[in-house]
């Protein structure tokens, strides 16, 4: 996959359709229906609040007009046909804030409540109370709640001890009302939170994968510019050697000349090779392409050949006994590339006559590469104050010890007698 496009993963349209399709029909119907409305309230609340209020007005009304409150009115009610007439509008009309104010739409009808059950006339718009009850239950703390039902209850007790016989009938009804509003509320109110807390965990969940894909992306330009790096100047380093070499031999030996031409040539087929090998990764992505390994300890020996072409004597020790199973593919890797680094940048900046020698030591444990040479001059300095691209490169060396939890250390030998890297890398089965 291309670093430069590596971003939020598409949504899966063929999944998400597929679990569209095994909705009920009417089921969708009606979460779309009701979708639409929840969104149409959202644009325009008073509209939907208008509605509400005027419907409970009118059916107030119609109650008072066609005398059916008499029904449920006590047989020595006193209160005056007009006042019925302003309770029922004094318990619909303040419906319009139900959902804004719902504590004050409360208390404003309590005291109207109590001139109700105190005059025993009961009308059946007094149970609308329950609706800014229930809009309290669904936003406000339970203190509030508790506050809205003692505002509600507290009426219909003292009509109860005014008038005993109203116990059995408005009393219990009113209570268990009450009681079922409630339960309602908490339970609209729990659903609603744990579908509110379901989405933000959805969208906490994208947008960690979004910052997972980004950092993915991230850590792919830095390998793939790990890798340019390591390609391109070390192959650089040993062509711009192999020119030096063959310009002087020209003079003095044109035989020699030739075979610094075709080692020339060689470094640079291998170049290329590396760079269309990465760059065919990054262009290609299908599953099935074939890739080239990356380079392992196994090509050690020809690295440091094309080194000693370049005109830097190389000496390799081994120490310890090498397993099949020492190091992964990624650590073998690690170790290539700081031994390739390491040689790089001593044939970029030792002056005086240099060798290098190329130490590893096997253990139980660790693969220990001590990479020494011994130039000298301010070409060494120079690479760690004022060659910003050297010292990436010895940056790079320490990122991808670290990777595999090993160490590098890189600075002058004792009394500037040389330059000198050592890596320590644990084996594969080892556990820190």
């Amino acid at each position: 996959m291309r670093s430069d496009q590596v971003s939020t993963p598409p949504r899966d349209l063929d999944r998400d359709r597929g679990t569209e399709d095994t909705v009920p029909p009417l089921t969708r119907i009606i979460r779309d229906a009701l979708d639409r409305l929840r969104a149409f309230d959202r644009r325009r609340p008073r509209v939907w609040d208008t509605a509400v209020t005027g419907f409970w007005t009118v059916a107030a009304v119609l109650d008072y007009t066609s005398g059916g409150w008499r029904h449920t009115a006590h047989a020595d009610v006193t209160a005056p046909e007009f006042l019925v007439l302003l309770m029922s509008l004094g318990f619909s009309l303040p419906l319009l804030w139900r959902r804004t104010h719902p504590l004050a739409v409360v208390l404003l009808m309590t005291p109207i409540s109590l001139v109700n059950v105190w005059t025993g006339a009961v009308v059946q718009a007094s149970l609308l109370q329950l609706i800014p009850v229930f809009q309290i239950v669904l936003r406000s703390s339970f203190r509030t709640v508790a506050a809205a039902a003692l505002l509600f209850v507290a009426p219909v007790l003292s009509g109860g001890f005014r008038i005993p016989s109203s116990w059995g009938q408005e009393v219990v009804s009113y209570v268990w009302g009450l009681v079922f509003v409630v339960l309602l509320g908490i339970a609209v109110r729990t659903r609603r939170e744990y579908t509110e807390a379901l989405v933000e965990r959805a969208h906490r969940l994208e947008r960690e994968r979004d910052q997972q894909a980004r950092l993915a992306a991230a850590a792919e330009r830095t390998r793939i510019a790990r890798e340019m790096h390591d390609i391109i100047g070390h192959n650089l380093s040993v062509i711009t050697g192999l020119a030096d070499g063959g310009a002087y031999a020209a003079r003095k030996n044109p035989a020699l000349a030739g075979q610094a031409l075709e080692a020339i040539g060689t470094t640079s087929r291998q170049a290329l090779s590396e760079l269309r090998r990465l760059l065919g990764v990054l262009r290609d992505d299908h599953p099935d392409v074939e890739r080239t390994p990356q380079p392992t300890l196994d090509e050690l020996t020809p690295l440091i050949e094309r080194v000693r072409r370049a005109g830097l004597p190389v000496h390799l020790e081994l120490h310890g006994e090498r397993t099949a199973r020492s190091l992964t593919p990624g650590r073998q890797l690690t170790v290539y590339r700081v031994i390739q680094e390491s040689l790089t940048n001593t044939l970029k900046h030792a002056t005086g006559p240099t060798s290098a020698t190329v130490t590893l030591t096997y253990s139980p444990t660790h693969l220990d590469a001590r990479i020494t040479d011994t130039g000298t001059g301010a070409g060494r300095a120079a690479e760690t104050e004022e060659a910003p691209l050297a010292a990436q490169g010895i940056m790079g060396m320490r990122e991808r010890a670290a990777l595999y939890e090993g160490t590098l250390e890189a600075g002058p030998m004792p009394e500037d007698t040389g330059w000198q890297v050592q890596l320590r890398l644990p084996l594969e089965d080892t556990h820190q």
